[in-house]
């Protein structure tokens, strides 16, 4: 079947569906997880349906660091078989399932006055352990060069901003950045649909039944129902509003946008240890767009899960205070040109006393009693393919294809812009092809054809699924309020934007 997904054919999957057609598997939430077992089970060969509230990555899995990392911090908490597990699965990515989407990135350790000569030794230990684990996976130091001390010098020319005084070298070290954390979603949600997988975006579930599920077409208010052998969950931090036999302790991370100008431009990551916490460091990494993101915060998330959760102010200033620590120039509020906050579906240790930056980061497959549905909780970015391994497992003896499994537009660009090479791999030159690759505004790095290519291919419904989520123009708002203005001129019929879904038990992921 084809990869694209679009508005006509949501409404014909729909209809199909809410006709009585039943299908193999009911998926609820168009997050990461969500759009992993989507894929994973309809490569199986399994009919599913894929439905989410809103659109895909509205929730959590767009507010990421955008890192596929090698998952060093676990060894802090001993935790060698996640660490294993993010290793090999930064292997796959990289090697085989999007590496269109993901890249090598320079990380620096500053040897300066915040870092002591023991703690230094033992960073270095961390990173050599890292290495086994990247050569145990199998990635090439041609991808991923091995750790190794450099010079203050060598230091300072890859991330210019660092404070020359007291600066007694780095360590350097590489790991995986992904372009976007939507922009896999959309990926891996538009193999499926080449899997046949039936990929419904606002379509929210209000009820979970041992035969299917009850939903309500967000686009007209229309109830319908999904008849389906089996359901899975993966609606991360609101898993428990429809599975509550799942226990989850959210927390929240945050980050800050500063213009990579502010920092001197660096081409390498920054990372600085937060004193006094064992294995957590604020970083500072440079993107492709022009900017540099600052994170990250771990605080428990309390109370009512938001939509759109965001940073506290008090979060804001501990990230600016502890990046300026190792660096010449004194970030303040001032500099912040965007900001974001995702939240995390810690599963709970039972003691809400303890610190959510030490609950553990592993997964789970939660069955409930009454309906016979899973909920697929926990884990990290890195590891959806695997968390979704083994949620299907759960409900199929066929075999798992997705560690051999390109996503659409893996493999390389031809010739296109910069901008379209690193977003769309192998099909940068079709969305060229469909209008205008020049900035819709200086400074504004989003493009027509970008817009057109996601109304027609990417199941982009409203203005805002363009601007938030297929381009991330909205990670800063004067970018947003531009591409929100080119959706409507472009796209016909986009001359306002869809009114809010009903509110259902069901939230995105």
């Amino acid at each position: 079947m084809s990869a694209s997904l679009n508005a006509a054919r949501r409404a014909a999957e729909l209809d199909a569906l809410a006709s009585g057609e039943a299908v193999d598997l009911v998926v609820v939430g168009g997050g990461i997880t969500g759009a992993g077992v989507a894929l994973d089970a309809a490569s199986r060969g399994l009919s599913v349906a894929l439905l989410e509230r809103r659109d895909l990555a509205h929730g959590t899995s767009r507010w990421s660091s955008k890192l596929i990392h090698g998952g060093l911090r676990y060894l802090e908490h001993r935790e060698f078989g996640l660490a294993w597990e993010s290793a090999r699965e930064r292997a796959l990515l990289m090697g085989t399932i999007a590496p269109h989407l993901v890249r090598p990135l320079p990380f620096v350790t500053p040897l300066d006055g915040g870092m002591p000569a023991r703690k230094a030794a033992k960073t270095h230990v961390g990173l050599r352990i890292g290495d086994g684990l990247r050569i145990g996976a199998r990635t090439s130091r041609r991808v991923l060069p091995p750790a190794r001390r450099i010079s203050a010098l060598e230091a300072r020319r890859l991330a210019p901003a660092l404070a020359e005084g007291g600066l007694r070298g780095a360590l350097l070290s590489w790991d995986g950045q992904l372009e976007d954390d939507a922009r896999l979603v959309v990926a891996v949600a538009r193999t499926a649909a080449a899997h046949g997988a039936r990929i419904l975006t606002y379509a929210g579930v209000t009820g979970v039944r041992d035969d299917g599920v009850d939903a309500v077409d967000a686009l007209t208010g229309a109830a319908f129902s999904v008849r389906a052998r089996h359901v899975i969950l993966a609606t991360g931090v609101w898993a428990g509003e429809l599975s509550p036999a799942v226990e989850l302790r959210p927390s929240r991370g945050s980050h800050l946008l500063v213009p990579a100008g502010r920092l001197g431009d660096p081409r390498a990551a920054v990372n600085v240890p937060v004193p006094g916490e064992r294995g957590r460091w604020v970083f500072a990494l440079p993107r492709a767009d022009g900017l540099v993101a600052i994170g990250l915060t771990d605080v428990a998330a309390d109370g009512p899960v938001p939509d759109e959760p965001a940073p506290s102010a008090e979060e804001e200033t501990t990230l600016l205070e502890h990046a300026s620590a190792a660096l010449e120039v004194t970030l303040g509020p001032e500099d912040v040109a965007g900001r974001y906050a995702g939240l995390r579906p810690l599963l709970t240790d039972g003691d809400p006393a303890h610190p959510t930056a030490d609950l553990s980061r592993r997964h789970a497959v939660v069955e409930d009693a009454a309906t016979g549905a899973l909920t697929v909780v926990g884990g990290k970015l890195t590891t959806y393919r695997a968390m979704a391994q083994d949620a299907v497992d759960r409900i199929t003896e066929r075999p798992c294809r997705t560690a051999r499994l390109a996503l659409v537009g893996a493999g390389p660009a031809a010739a296109a812009p910069p901008r379209l090479a690193r977003r769309f791999g192998a099909e940068a030159a079709a969305v060229a092809e469909l209008g205008s690759t020049e900035p819709l505004a200086p400074g504004v790095p989003v493009c027509e054809a970008e817009l057109r290519w996601a109304a027609a291919h990417e199941l982009a419904i409203t203005p805002e699924d363009l601007s938030d989520r297929r381009t991330r123009a909205g990670l800063v708002p004067e970018w947003r309020e531009v591409v929100l203005a080119a959706a409507r001129a472009t796209i016909p019929g986009w001359s306002s934007a869809l009114s809010p879904p009903p509110t259902s038990t069901t939230s995105p992921s």
